[in-house]
C-alpha cells in the first residue's frame, strides 16, 4: 500500500516529502508526473517544471548555383529512358526542332517543387510554338530513393508533365552537360542544319522557396522568346540556384 508524505514548505519554495529511502515506487511514480522528483539526504523533492513553447522547425535546403558551362557549346549526346512510358529518348528525336530546352529536376527537392506548376505551363506555352522540351532526373536513389523511376512515373502523371522525363542513372549525362543543381536550365537553338548550341544557361527566375516574389518564369520566358523569334538572347545571365545534384556515394564529380 503506498504511503502518504507529510508535506511541508521549504525557504526556497520547493515541497519536502518526508519519506523513507526505500520508497523507489513513489518515485518512480512521481516521475510520470509533469513535476520532478529527486532523492536528497532521505527526503523526496518536488520542483515544477517550466513548460517552453513548442519551436516551429524550420528546414533550409542547401543552395548551389548553375555554373561552369560555355555558352556556344553543344548539348552531349545522350540515351536515356522515360521510367513513364519505357521509351528510350536520344539527343537525335530532338533534332527537327528549332530549339531544345533541357531541364534538370528531381522529385523532393524543395526548389523544384516550389516551380514545378509554373515550369508545366511554361512548358505547354512554348512547345506549341516550336520549343522541344526534354527534363532529366540524376540524382542517385542510394541516398535518395524518393527520386528513383518508379516515383518519377508517379511525378509525371501527377503534374501532367507535357515533356518526356528521363532517368540518368548513372550520372554521366549530368556529368556531361555540366549540371550542379535541381533546377537547372539549358537552352539550345539551331540555325537552319547547324547543330544545336547553348544560348541560355540561367535561372527561371527570381522567385525562390524562401522569399515571397512571384513565380513568373520570366527569365526563362524572355530567353526563349528571343531564340524563337530569331533574336540574340543577352549574355547576362543570373544562374539558377536549387538542391545540389545528388552524386552516388563515393562518385568522382
Amino acid at each position: 500500500m503506498a504511503v502518504i508524505p507529510t508535506v511541508t514548505m521549504t525557504s526556497t519554495g520547493a515541497r519536502l516529502l518526508s519519506l523513507p529511502r526505500t520508497l523507489s515506487t513513489a518515485a518512480t511514480t512521481a516521475s510520470s508526473l509533469s513535476s520532478l522528483y529527486y532523492l536528497k539526504q532521505g527526503y523526496y523533492f518536488l520542483q515544477r517544471r517550466r513548460i517552453l513553447p513548442a519551436r516551429k522547425l524550420v528546414i533550409r535546403a542547401a543552395r548551389t548555383e548553375s555554373n561552369g558551362v560555355s555558352l556556344g557549346s553543344r548539348p552531349p549526346n545522350f540515351e536515356l529512358t522515360e521510367p513513364l512510358t519505357g521509351k528510350v529518348w536520344k539527343l537525335d528525336d530532338f533534332e527537327p526542332y528549332p530549339a531544345l530546352l533541357v531541364m534538370f529536376i528531381c522529385n523532393h527537392c524543395p526548389f523544384v517543387i516550389h516551380l514545378k506548376k509554373d515550369i508545366v505551363k511554361l512548358s505547354n506555352f512554348y512547345m506549341k510554338k516550336g520549343l522541344a522540351v526534354v527534363a532529366i532526373s540524376s540524382n542517385s536513389v542510394v541516398t535518395h530513393p524518393q527520386d528513383g523511376p518508379e516515383f518519377m512515373a508517379e511525378d509525371a502523371k501527377l503534374f501532367k508533365y507535357p515533356f518526356p522525363y528521363l532517368y540518368d542513372e548513372s550520372q554521366e549525362v549530368a556529368k556531361d552537360f555540366g549540371a550542379v543543381c535541381t533546377p537547372e536550365f539549358f537552352l539550345f537553338k539551331k540555325d537552319g542544319r547547324r547543330p544545336f548550341e547553348l544560348v541560355y544557361h540561367g535561372q527561371f527566375d527570381n522567385s525562390r522557396p524562401s522569399n515571397n516574389a512571384p513565380v513568373t518564369g520570366r527569365d526563362l520566358s524572355l530567353a526563349i522568346d528571343c531564340v524563337l523569334s530569331g533574336q540574340p538572347v543577352s549574355s547576362n545571365q543570373k544562374p539558377s540556384i536549387g538542391c545540389s545534384i545528388k552524386w552516388h556515394p563515393g562518385a568522382k564529380q
